[in-house]
């Protein structure tokens, strides 16, 4: 399982030296938030970009796709009754309900299903589908929520047209068009623009490690211990479970039953917590629970793995 545990490590190595950023200063006090807009408006549009531009779709187009479509939606779903029950602000609960169901599958997916499966594209239906649909339409949904807190009350041309004035959500739409097209883009237009998208991961590990420094334990505050439970919950068993009998009921055997179930396994990913710096809805909650689920989730993608491989 060495693998597995070397994905973990890697990602915990740099959010420990963004923690030290942090402790020490040296970026000053609005840190995490410059890291955070940087990542949002110009390296992760770029990094969703290349990631899409280059997408095969015979690969991703398949069951794993529908599996991995229908169980995020369904775990990301399931928090919005806990929220409105308990009355949450709506950014706060659109940051919880993304974090139960958006997985960590770029800079944490990718090295474990190299070690387990000997191919990273396993994780391509899931990158598909949370950088095309997921990100588009809860960043759509947390601009709106934006918008209204401002006291701008948003018409529904400005809802409808919210994705044009997103950057993941434009980003998204080309790469997709660029994979579907077959258009082949020459170095010197492709290289700038990865060269920006190597530093998304980066950026947003560093932002949350440095969030890190002075931050009480998690759920310490009792009125975001529920919201932390249940999101934890939703994203290490219930995710999971749901991967699993969805997929058995497909059809799904073996080695391509496993890579479902291990991917939603997966915490949920630090562009959550991103996000919810963008847009300054549920910070505190977001970071618990990435740091959480992160920590939570090892245990289950090795009993996985121990189980169905």
């Amino acid at each position: 399982m060495s693998g597995v545990i070397e994905g973990f490590l890697v990602l915990a190595c740099v959010v420990v030296v963004g923690y030290a950023v942090g402790r020490a200063g040296v970026l000053g006090p609005a840190a995490t938030e410059v890291l955070s807009r940087t990542a949002f408006f110009v390296a992760s549009p770029a990094l969703l970009f290349t990631t899409l531009a280059r997408a095969d779709v015979s690969d991703v187009f398949s069951a794993n796709l529908l599996v991995t479509a229908v169980t995020s939606s369904l775990a990301c779903l399931l928090y919005v009754p806990v929220g409105l029950v308990r009355r949450r602000p709506p950014g706060e609960t659109a940051i919880a309900a993304m974090a139960s169901g958006y997985v960590n599958a770029g800079n944490l997916g990718l090295p474990v299903a190299a070690y387990v499966f000997g191919d990273a594209t396993v994780v391509a239906p899931v990158l598909l589908f949370q950088l095309a649909v997921l990100t588009p339409v809860f960043t759509t949904v947390l601009d709106v929520v934006s918008a209204r807190r401002a006291g701008n009350r948003p018409t529904l041309g400005r809802a409808f047209t919210a994705p044009l004035r997103n950057p993941l959500a434009i980003a998204s739409v080309a790469g997709i068009v660029v994979t579907a097209t077959g258009v082949s883009l020459p170095t010197p237009v492709l290289a700038p623009v990865e060269l920006l998208g190597d530093l998304a991961v980066p950026a947003m590990l560093l932002a949350f490690g440095i969030s890190l420094h002075g931050a009480s334990r998690p759920g310490r505050d009792p009125d975001s211990r529920m919201p932390l439970a249940v999101v934890v919950t939703l994203k290490t068993v219930v995710h999971p479970l749901l991967a699993l009998g969805f997929g058995l009921a497909l059809g799904l055997r073996e080695v391509d039953l496993l890579a479902v179930v291990v991917c939603a396994a997966l915490p949920a990913a630090q562009n959550v917590f991103g996000y919810a710096v963008r847009f300054g809805h549920g910070v505190t909650l977001a970071r618990d629970a990435v740091l959480v689920t992160t920590l939570l989730s090892l245990p289950a993608i090795l009993t996985s793995v121990a189980f169905l491989l």
